[in-house]
């Protein structure tokens, strides 16, 4: 994929990120946190099947067989998640939980990078990088402060 439309598909999935929490929020205030994070998920599960029988992509699914488990876990880390965000922006509200969610991927993958974990290339920590970082934690405490 192109840089640009790289940086524009994943600023429009961010803001989809930050509708996601208060609208999972509004369904677990109905039918209780675990049932809209697996409503939620079941939704994003048939979807995704739809997308993937559709397109093909079930043809290399055992390609997963030689795979480190960790590679495997993806939807366990969305359901921690989606889970915290739709408990958390109910006290935090739609920016502080999109704000700590930012700082703590940012946080994340600036080590990620670092050490070139989980098959991505190495690439050194520097002071960039971790003022960025520093910033956007420092970002994370002002959304929150009030």
């Amino acid at each position: 994929m192109d840089r640009g439309l790289a940086l524009l598909a994943t600023v429009v999935a961010g803001g989809m990120i930050a509708l996601q929490a208060p609208i999972n929020s509004g369904l677990g205030k109905a039918v209780g946190t675990f049932a809209a994070a697996a409503f939620s998920f079941t939704v994003g599960a048939i979807a995704l099947i739809g997308i993937a029988a559709l397109s093909g992509g079930f043809d290399q699914l055992g390609e997963a067989r030689g795979l480190g488990w960790y590679y495997l876990i993806g939807g366990l880390l969305g359901a921690v998640y989606v889970t915290t965000a739709l408990v958390a922006v109910r006290s935090l509200g739609g920016g502080g939980v999109t704000a700590a969610t930012v700082a703590g991927q940012l946080a994340t993958a600036v080590l990620i990078d670092r050490f070139g974990l989980l098959g991505l290339e190495q690439r050194p920590l520097s002071l960039g990088r971790v003022v960025g970082v520093g910033l956007l934690v420092l970002g994370t405490f002002l959304v929150i402060r009030d």
